[in-house]
């Protein structure tokens, strides 16, 4: 028994670091954005992802321009609200209310966070080359980015909980985490941001989806500790 809660501690203790991580990764990264330290490298990156002889054409064919709209239309407002609601009446119709909560919840605080870093940095966005989506807000950190981390990580983690093979839980949360990669490097090869707007939402977006599962974990050792606990 002492050996199971030194294990659960441990465990618990590790997400806690890598909470902690993600948000200095994310306040580093946006020190470094206020003092023009990213700024050469975010150059570079986004003009090694253009023709040279026309910065309008992205590199690569047509058609895989028009893949990446559609792989950057997964991270916008509108499909991330409908993946978020299915979700959320999928886990009440099997009576999963804590994690129908806590997508809920997780996706909300993911989505005030990146809109108030917006109106806090005021970074503009990319000016080197067109865009190749619509864009109307400020540029860091990415919104897609920070909630396709927050929303497609902590759903792939909830999904998880609920599976029993290790194989299953390893594939959920795979393809979570390249769903994640693929919308943010679309947002830098449309050049709709520069990559560091895209690093600093994956590490906010993380950050909540770390908090969200640190969350799942802990109410689960409380109902497993009460099971536990004999009636008086």
């Amino acid at each position: 028994m002492l050996k199971l809660l030194r294990r659960v501690e441990s465990r618990a203790l590790v997400l806690v670091i890598a909470f902690a991580g993600a948000l200095w990764a994310f306040f580093n990264i946006a020190s470094e954005v206020g003092e023009g330290e990213t700024g050469a490298l975010d150059r570079h990156i986004l003009l090694m992802l253009r023709n040279p002889a026309n910065l309008s054409d992205p590199i690569g064919p047509r058609s895989f321009e028009e893949a990446m709209r559609d792989v950057t239309a997964l991270g916008g407002v509108t499909v991330l609200s409908l993946v978020t609601l299915v979700a959320v009446a999928v886990f009440l119709i099997h009576k999963q209310r804590r994690h129908a909560l806590i997508l809920a919840g997780t996706v909300l605080l993911a989505w005030a966070s990146s809109e108030g870093a917006k109106v806090f940095y005021k970074v503009p966005r990319p000016n080197l080359v067109p865009h190749g989506a619509y864009v109307y807000s400020a540029s860091f950190p990415s919104g897609h980015s920070t909630l396709s981390a927050a929303n497609y990580l902590t759903l792939a983690v909830l999904l998880a909980s609920l599976e029993t093979e290790r194989a299953t839980k390893a594939l959920v949360v795979g393809l979570a985490f390249l769903l994640v990669v693929a919308i943010g490097a679309s947002r830098v090869y449309l050049g709709v941001h520069w990559p560091s707007d895209v690093l600093a939402g994956w590490t906010l977006g993380a950050a909540w989806a770390l908090a969200a599962w640190s969350l799942l974990r802990r109410l689960r050792r409380i109902d497993k500790a009460s099971a536990e606990t004999p009636p008086a």
